[in-house]
């Protein structure tokens, strides 16, 4: 019998101090939040760190855990934090076509891939932490 095979991932949910949410467009998905895959020997929130900065440019302090977004089908765990800005400017990545800091509402509105609305509207509101959503 085959192990199972798992994905683990870590997003950040960055805000400045304007209350602007950090986006990064990506040639595959459109505007979301940065994040990617954990790598061995990293923790998510060191992830969620790491990912933010080689995406965007930017420099994040994880604020707090937010969440679990589970895709039973792939087998993909997707963490979710909320991070604040803390350095560096936008920048371009292979990764990221486009990185900017938006009004909420506006940035809610340019998240247009599948459920990272959700993950973030759900990130946003402290409420519902933490919280564990699978599909």
């Amino acid at each position: 019998m085959t192990p199972p095979k798992h994905i683990v991932s870590a997003a950040a949910i960055v805000l400045n101090d304007k209350n602007e949410l950090l986006l990064i467009k990506g040639p595959r998905r459109g505007w979301e939040m940065p994040g990617g895959q954990v790598e061995e020997g990293e923790s998510i929130q060191e992830a969620a760190v790491r990912e933010t900065k080689e995406e965007s440019g930017i420099e994040i302090e994880i604020v707090k855990f937010c969440g679990i977004f589970q895709n039973v089908e792939r087998s993909i765990c997707n963490t979710l934090f909320l991070g604040k800005d803390i350095g560096g400017q936008p920048t371009t990545s292979p990764e990221s076509l486009e990185v900017g800091f938006f009004p909420i509402e506006k940035a809610l509105e340019m998240v247009t891939w599948k459920n990272f609305k959700q993950r973030i509207e759900y990130c946003l509101d402290r409420t519902t932490h933490p919280f564990f959503i699978d599909f």
